[in-house]
């Protein structure tokens, strides 16, 4: 509509002040030309707006001037009120200031959306941890947020996952990215991306040299290079299993992450054929969880790792240990 979309350029030009007409058209999807009649009746409504051409040139409102109009609809005061509930704001320090933001947004809402906003916050609840996930231990996020927003080097200490030493990175920020309740820091390393679990990061220490980031790129786009990277790793060890139908719900939930296919289960056949990914062969031993209720079928030598690993069990059961001497 072109109420919204005034508004939308309206609350553009009080934030960034002086946008080029290009810039507001690609945001906005609209031509240069309809920028510039939407400015036209800014102007007419007697908003003081104006352009100045030129390559330095641009669109933006007389200085000094404000607006308290926030132009929220009931759905977009609902969203900020859900936003609340993400619960990344504690990690990052910003739970006190996003309540009062919030405080803030709701005492300029338009009386009518204020009631659905009280509500959203009450009736929608968000928890990003997964199911027995297990304590989370805590992270501190101060060093990585001051490089993040002062576009400053880090020098990480970091331990990778089945590794005892340490190993020293420095490191080129472009953000931090919490993903089912766990924080990473993405970052390049000589001119590469990588993706670091901060909660593995030992010791991490701002550098006085300015960040290197790659040219035009954004964190969104590094983030999305790296998920593709972790979901699409090659080199995995693809195993066929099979479960019986009365267990496929739970088994469903506990191999969520490994989970490459698993037929829609038909209601007749006892038992239903999945396909799994694991990082290395030893990991295949996660089925043992099932005892005797999962089958492993293929390939012979992810069935003799588990056959390997349950012998070591039966043989730490036969013997009768400390207790038993």
């Amino acid at each position: 509509m072109k109420s919204d979309r005034l508004l939308s350029v309206l609350l553009l030009l009080q934030t960034r002040g002086r946008v080029p007409a290009r810039e507001l058209a690609d945001r906005l999807e609209v031509s240069v030309r309809t920028v510039y009649r939407d400015v036209e009746a800014l102007s007419a409504a007697g908003v003081p707006v104006y352009a100045e051409r030129g390559r330095h040139g641009g669109i933006e409102l007389l200085a000094g001037f404000r607006t308290d109009v926030t132009g929220l609809t009931t759905d977009e005061s609902r969203a900020l009120f859900i936003l609340a509930a993400q619960g990344a704001h504690a990690a990052l320090g910003l739970d006190a200031a996003l309540g009062s933001a919030l405080r803030k947004v709701m005492a300029a809402l338009p009386e009518p959306h204020r009631p659905a906003a009280e509500v959203a916050s009450r009736r929608i609840l968000v928890d990003a941890t997964r199911w027995k996930s297990g304590p989370q231990q805590a992270v501190d996020l101060e060093v990585l947020q001051d490089a993040v927003f002062s576009d400053r080097r880090l020098r990480l200490r970091y331990r990778h996952s089945g590794e005892r030493e340490r190993r020293t990175y420095t490191v080129d920020p472009y953000g931090l990215v919490a993903k089912a309740g766990v924080w990473y820091l993405v970052a390049d390393r000589r001119g590469s991306p990588r993706l670091f679990r901060v909660d593995r990061v030992e010791s991490a220490r701002l550098l006085d040299e300015p960040v290197r980031r790659r040219a035009g790129t954004e964190l969104a786009d590094v983030w999305e290079v790296l998920r593709r990277q972790v979901e699409e790793r090659e080199n995995g060890v693809e195993v066929t299993v099979r479960v019986p139908r009365d267990l496929l719900d739970m088994f469903r939930r506990v191999a969520a992450a490994q989970l490459t296919d698993l037929p829609d289960d038909d209601g007749e056949s006892e038992w239903v054929t999945a396909r799994l990914t694991y990082p290395v062969l030893r990991a295949v031993r996660q089925l043992l969880a099932f005892s005797d209720r999962v089958e492993l079928l293929d390939p012979p030598e992810a069935r003799a790792e588990l056959l390997a690993a349950a012998g070591s069990v039966t043989a730490m059961y036969r013997d009768p240990g400390p207790a038993g001497d």
